[in-house]
């Protein structure tokens, strides 16, 4: 039997309710399938339009086997292209994130306009068609701060996933924001790991001193049942509703992105050890009610999130291979928020810091154990991994879709 065959036959006879077969998260065609059924057919999480801030300034992102490169063009525009040389391929933008009124292959010194058009090959034929070996287009979209991107030929609708986020989010003003730190992790486990322990909070009151401080374990929070029975919740929404923010949990019919706020614990209004705000310059003028709690999103298979009113805390994950994944994380504050001033560093990232920590020794132990011939799939609580499910449904009707449809694999793209 192939690995396609192999896998749709697992998904189809998994058993509901229990985490995956053993070859889901350990075998590298499993990965393989991964990245062609799900990484390079959705939209993906990459960066916030304050990185690209001005025109030329650029960052980069490996997808799988694809390096992209993000920017803004002269007239403003954000734009992705595949970060391959159309004279023989080679890597063009090299650095993580820069700035340059030209890119240059650094190979052949082939250079590209920011609009990816071919402006300079030297020394080609006298026929030679510039126009016809402009830089790869990817997809681009940008919604309330967030630069989503798709390697797909023909992607899925983007409007669903902007209409459900915009009015949660534009009220935060990410637009306008800046990023203070930033930090990758590399968890050696593989990228479902990473959401299954993402998805509730099962784990937290044994692992995480820190975040429990003012994040509730609450399953009406981390789970997907909406919370209307948890009166907490139902006030808490109310309340900032009645002022203008939305609130309320929306999760769309594909159970793909959602959204909702949850208060903090008690009185507190910030994720530190204090629950004080980390940061004197709230993030956006526009939202100034008290304790907002945490604006939460959720998109698979590259982001989840926390917006509070003094700053923003959002993740990226990105697949590298069966067993390691990349985890980056960046605190967003106030454009004119000054450092050392307004803020201090280590107590703007230190809950974050340990909690991502922390997740990373969870996940590599998890990834440990199921590497074990004797590993089988065992029960989620009911209870308290309803997300967890329910992430781990998304994948398998996605997965069985997708092999049973018989897309073709994506163009080349150099």
């Amino acid at each position: 039997m192939d690995v396609r065959n192999d896998m749709l036959s697992r998904v189809r006879n998994r058993r509901e309710g229990f985490s995956l077969d053993q070859a889901f998260y350990i075998d590298p065609e499993y990965f393989k399938l991964d990245l062609d059924l799900i990484w390079y057919r959705d939209w993906l999480f990459v960066g916030h339009d304050c990185e690209v801030a001005k025109a030329g300034s650029f960052f980069t992102v490996q997808v799988g086997d694809y390096p992209v490169v993000i920017l803004r063009d002269s007239d403003g525009q954000i734009r992705a292209f595949h970060n391959s040389c159309r004279h023989r391929g080679s890597r063009v933008c090299t650095e993580h994130r820069g700035s340059s009124a030209r890119l240059v292959c650094p190979y052949h010194q082939w250079t590209y306009d920011l609009d990816g058009s071919l402006l300079y090959a030297r020394q080609m034929a006298e026929d030679f068609d510039k126009s016809q070996f402009s830089l790869k287009p990817v997809a681009c979209e940008s919604v309330a701060g967030y630069i989503f991107i798709c390697l797909a030929d023909k992607p899925a609708e983007f409007a669903p996933f902007a209409q459900l986020m915009q009015p949660y989010f534009a009220p935060h003003r990410l637009t306008e924001a800046k990023v203070a730190f930033e930090s990758t992790i590399i968890e050696k486990g593989n990228w479902k790991l990473v959401w299954e322990n993402n998805r509730e909070c099962y784990h937290c009151a044994g692992n995480h001193p820190e975040l429990c401080k003012t994040y509730p374990e609450a399953p009406t929070v981390t789970g997907v049942a909406g919370g209307d029975e948890d009166p907490d919740l139902t006030e808490h929404w109310t309340r900032l509703e009645a002022g203008g923010l939305p609130s309320r949990f929306q999760m769309h019919e594909s159970g793909q992105f959602r959204a909702c706020r949850t208060p903090l614990i008690g009185d507190a209004v910030s994720y530190t050890i204090s629950g004080r705000p980390a940061v004197q310059e709230l993030l956006s003028a526009g939202v100034s009610q008290e304790r907002i709690g945490a604006l939460l999103l959720f998109h698979y298979p590259t982001t989840w999130n926390h917006v509070l009113s003094d700053h923003a805390v959002t993740f990226r994950v990105l697949p590298i291979s069966a067993t390691e994944t990349a985890v980056t994380t960046k605190w967003l504050v106030n454009k004119d928020a000054v450092e050392g001033v307004d803020y201090d560093l280590d107590t703007l990232t230190h809950v974050w810091m340990q909690t991502n920590d922390q997740d990373r020794r969870i996940v590599e132990e998890n990834a440990f154990g199921i590497k074990s011939p004797a590993y089988e799939p065992g029960p989620y609580s009911e209870l308290h991994e309803g997300g967890v499910m329910q992430f781990v449904d998304w994948y398998c009707r996605n997965v069985e879709t997708r092999l049973t449809t018989g897309a073709k694999p994506l163009r080349s793209v150099a």
